[in-house]
């Protein structure tokens, strides 16, 4: 007797533990049940055993098939849950290769660089050993362009013998001027610069004319002659008449743009790494 009672209030715990319309009515019919059969214990007869048997098969089956539902829902919800964990490891997994990847682009456009500065480093020692010894090589150190100053800094100042007026070349072409002189360092104003006026000749005609910048990649000639006979791809060296820079040092070539002539340059004054510094004029003061 003790043990059916107690089968009977587990399956009753276990239907109550359910929730929802459907699950009360049938905790109120196993209750129902559960008393008629209790009342009923006192009697030993074997027909009410059998009624005991059959009736705790119901219970317990009914209650297992009460539970599928919530069953099959927590088992959804943990699905649900790991594929969102799964899918969050995902995206991690996705942001840290991308990381990676930026690094390693990173990496490959330094190493790049690198190698394309010591190339012009070559070369630039290289054209050094043809002039003369007493050049200085300068690396640049800062750009100081913008629309109404077109200069660079050197590494290089007055510990290198460096003064004010000297030529700046950058592979063989006249870039710039030293303006300014430090002990470690020299400003050099650039041959595009408004401020900048530089004697030269045109080749083949042996022209002369002065060279003004025009704060862009090209540069205006004033006091042509007026029967000018030059032409586009002429070639502009200085002319040396200003006493200041050597004569025959390349400038760039002519151009034509609305029926005036200019000068476009020969290196590209935004992108000059190591410049040479011609240690052979005297100071401009």
């Amino acid at each position: 007797m003790e043990t059916s009672r107690d089968d009977f209030i587990i399956a009753i715990r276990s239907a109550f533990l359910q929730k929802g319309a459907a699950q009360r009515f049938s905790l109120l019919v196993l209750i129902i049940i559960s008393v008629i059969l209790l009342s009923l214990d006192f009697y030993k007869a074997k027909p009410l055993n059998i009624f005991r048997s059959i009736s705790k098969d119901i219970i317990y089956r009914g209650s297992f098939i009460i539970s599928l539902p919530f069953k099959s829902l927590d088992r959804g919800f943990i699905t649900i849950k790991n594929h969102f964990s799964f899918y969050n490891e995902y995206e991690n997994l996705k942001n840290e290769l991308y990381i990676l990847k930026a690094q390693q682009l990173n990496k490959e456009s330094e190493i790049e660089f690198l190698r394309m500065q010591n190339r012009e480093l070559k070369l630039v020692i290289a054209e050094d050993l043809q002039r003369n010894e007493n050049n200085v090589i300068a690396k640049v150190i800062l750009d100081k362009q913008s629309p109404f100053l077109k200069s660079i800094v050197l590494n290089k100042g007055t510990k290198s013998n460096l003064k004010k007026g000297m030529a700046v070349l950058h592979k063989k072409n006249m870039v710039g001027r030293i303006v300014e002189v430090n002990y470690l360092s020299s400003r050099v104003l650039l041959i595009n610069d408004l401020n900048s006026k530089i004697p030269v000749k045109i080749q083949p005609s042996g022209e002369n004319a002065i060279m003004s910048g025009e704060g862009n990649n090209l540069a205006s000639l004033d006091f042509l002659p007026k029967l000018s006979t030059i032409e586009e791809e002429n070639i502009v060296f200085t002319s040396g008449s200003d006493g200041v820079f050597d004569d025959g040092i390349s400038i760039g070539k002519i151009t034509e743009i609305e029926e005036k002539f200019y000068v476009k340059f020969f290196s590209d004054l935004n992108q000059i790494n190591f410049a040479t510094v011609i240690n052979n004029k005297k100071e401009d003061n």
